[in-house]
């Protein structure tokens, strides 16, 4: 029996975004051992007939003992399982289980979900993850990216080659689990925010366009749902006061919001591949998001939702009065483009297929 060793820092990097392909290696008959952080939620992943290991990963931190740790942690984890290829997501399990894999000579494959504000902001940090990436993925058998952009950069850095990258829709969305649903009769026209609520988002120029949008009276709702940034905290309380948005804070189950809303908005500065788009697509709602690599893939302009400038409020503003002032018909229409975007294009089982294939290539 064949062994694959997946190492990553989260459990929903696993359980919500893989989950589909971690089945499918156990249902091929493979051993499957994942690495993650202890966590209550673990029992899920074990649920799926996975083996897990515990590894602290702290994902945020700089310092360099904590990496040097985790490095010695990824050569003992496969030095002792012995599998027979590493599987790497998130910066720092492509990183050091990269540099580990190499070391103890085992096929190594990384999944670049997004190249993260390091990389946009530039300067020395940038410099820093880069010349880390460069050693951790020198010996990668494949480096899977969610959208051609981000591999294009990595490629033309010269972190890794062209031989190594492989572009792939994203993660896919499960067309199941995100089932079609008839876009809501309702009088109001309901919009939905779904992850942190951070600058990088785009949800400072989202907040000026409710603003403008509230001071309209036109007939719309504004829902949040996910953590906030601690810089957010009174800025939230002051436009709930206001009746300008409701802040739902993180909630395990975005389906039922997502089918409650007429349109998900996420004007975001970068994404790998933002899956919240693709689970409302895949439900039938419209979307509304930036025109950037990561989040315009998942719509056809016009057709499914619309794509906006970013850092742009005013465009932003122009394109959610725009859906709000539609039809039902052409609102309903827009959702049911969206969710055939997504059966032709980002099919997860295709995209579980790809990943499989790679393996055992």
């Amino acid at each position: 029996m064949k062994k694959v060793l997946i190492l990553s820092n989260h459990f929903a990097t696993i359980y919500k975004f893989r989950r589909e392909l971690v089945e499918k290696l156990v249902e091929k008959g493979y051993e499957v051992v994942v690495s993650l952080p202890k966590g209550d939620d673990n029992k899920e992943i074990e649920a799926l007939g996975v083996r897990i290991i515990e590894t602290y990963v702290d994902r945020k931190s700089l310092n360099p003992i904590k990496d040097i740790k985790l490095f010695l942690d990824y050569l003992k984890i496969i030095k002792k399982e012995k599998p027979d290829i590493a599987i790497g997501y998130t910066i720092k399990p492509n990183i050091y289980g990269g540099m580990a894999s190499r070391i103890r000579k085992t096929p190594f494959i990384a999944n670049v979900t997004g190249l993260g504000s390091a990389y946009y902001k530039g300067g020395m940090l940038k410099k820093i993850v880069s010349t880390l990436y460069k050693v951790g993925l020198k010996k990668a058998k494949s480096v899977f990216f969610e959208n051609v952009q981000n591999a294009q950069v990595m490629i033309d850095d010269k972190t890794i080659t062209k031989e190594q990258a492989v572009v792939m829709n994203g993660a896919g969305v499960n067309l199941e689990r995100f089932s079609f649903s008839p876009m809501p009769k309702d009088d109001i026209t309901k919009f939905l925010f779904v992850g942190r609520v951070m600058e990088e988002k785009g949800v400072n120029e989202l907040f000026d366009a409710i603003k403008k949008i509230k001071t309209e009276k036109i007939k719309t709702e504004f829902g949040f749902l996910g953590w906030f940034e601690e810089d957010y905290s009174q800025i939230i309380k002051d436009l709930e006061a206001k009746d300008y948005i409701k802040y739902y804070g993180y909630q395990k189950d975005v389906v039922k919001f997502m089918r409650e809303a007429h349109c998900i908005v996420l004007p975001s500065y970068h994404e790998g591949m933002a899956n919240v788009l693709l689970e409302g697509a895949s439900i039938g709602r419209a979307l509304i998001a930036s025109d950037i690599h990561g989040c315009k893939e998942s719509i056809i302009n016009g057709v499914s939702g619309f794509t906006c400038k970013v850092k742009d409020s005013g465009d932003l503003y122009d394109k959610i009065k725009r859906f709000a002032m539609m039809s039902y018909d052409d609102k309903a229409k827009m959702g049911q483009c969206g969710r055939r975007h997504m059966e032709d294009v980002f099919d997860k089982r295709k995209v579980v297929e790809m990943t499989v294939e790679e393996i055992e290539r």
